[in-house]
């Protein structure tokens, strides 16, 4: 059978346009082996299966089905047909089934370390509090953790947003650590002041990471070793070529063989943010950002 590309838009000359029901029809046909329990799959008559399937042969201007009194048997261009047909059946199930769970399930992004040390909590109380919303947490390495993709509802962020483009709240704040090799020489202390690290090699992940050299006086700042993603950034810092500076949630979220963290001492907090697109949002997203800041308040 030549490509027709009519398959999928219809007839534009007068003609019935393709259906889903008259898919659905051959698979049901085909399945089942007669008419008869076609009609009955599909709680219509007979004579309304043998005039689907008429009406989708008139359609596509090729015959589908060799019959006889015993048996019903796709045709070289059934085949073809029938195949196409099960995957537009299965994509249009998904699409209804996306489009009618939507709301039922909320994806949160994050490109580090979703909710930090209050990631457990927040999910345990986000089930019992609202049991009918499935919460799926996503890891992606992007400067909005997903949310530009339209992989995510809302995303954590911890890094300046574009509040023209994206509608935000101010969850909380959290403390900077110093990441360390677990054989440096600095372990042995208690917390790391700010400017020390201009001794040291820093590894940044320019994409995501929330350290800037604006941290320290344009004079008086750390040579700079870039990285990619916090994989790659823990493991520089694990080699012992360099140190990290990195909020809280990194420290809950990334305990690894080979890191220690460190306080730093005279650092600003980083704020925590909820994002989301200005247009259309997801019908949970104040109550994330109420759990999320009263998570964030209890630890005041």
């Amino acid at each position: 059978m030549h490509p027709n590309p009519q398959l999928y838009a219809g007839r534009m000359d007068g003609r019935t346009e393709l259906e889903l029901r008259h898919l659905r029809c051959l698979v049901e046909i085909v399945d089942t082996g007669s008419f008869t329990d076609a009609a009955i799959e599909l709680g219509v008559s007979q004579a309304a299966v043998s005039r689907t399937l008429l009406a989708l042969e008139r359609i596509l201007g090729v015959r589908l089905l060799h019959r006889t009194s015993r048996t019903v048997t796709p045709t070289t261009a059934g085949v073809q047909v029938l195949a196409r047909a099960r995957n537009l059946l299965v994509d249009a199930d998904e699409l209804v089934h996306q489009a009618t769970t939507g709301h039922t399930r909320l994806h949160i992004g994050h490109a580090w370390s979703a909710m930090g040390r209050h990631t457990a909590e927040f999910q345990r109380r986000w089930h019992d509090r609202y049991p009918n919303v499935e919460l799926h947490l996503i890891r992606h390495n992007t400067p909005t953790g997903g949310l530009a993709e339209g992989l995510c509802d809302l995303a954590v962020l911890r890094t300046p947003v574009d509040t023209r483009r994206y509608a935000h709240a101010l969850v909380g704040h959290e403390r900077r650590y110093v990441a360390l090799a677990s054989d440096d020489p600095w372990t042995r202390r208690r917390s790391i002041r700010l400017a020390e690290i201009r001794e040291r090699t820093l590894v940044v992940d320019r994409r995501t990471g929330t350290t800037t050299l604006e941290l320290w006086p344009e004079d008086a700042r750390p040579a700079v070793e870039y990285t990619r993603d916090v994989d790659d950034w823990l493991a520089t810092i694990a080699a012992g070529r360099s140190v990290g500076v990195t909020p809280q949630a990194t420290v809950a979220q990334y305990r690894r063989d080979g890191i220690t963290y460190r306080p730093l001492r005279d650092a600003v907090p980083v704020p925590v943010l909820l994002i989301w697109g200005r247009q259309d949002p997801h019908p949970a997203t104040h109550a994330a950002v109420a759990l999320f800041t009263d998570l964030y308040r209890e630890d005041a």
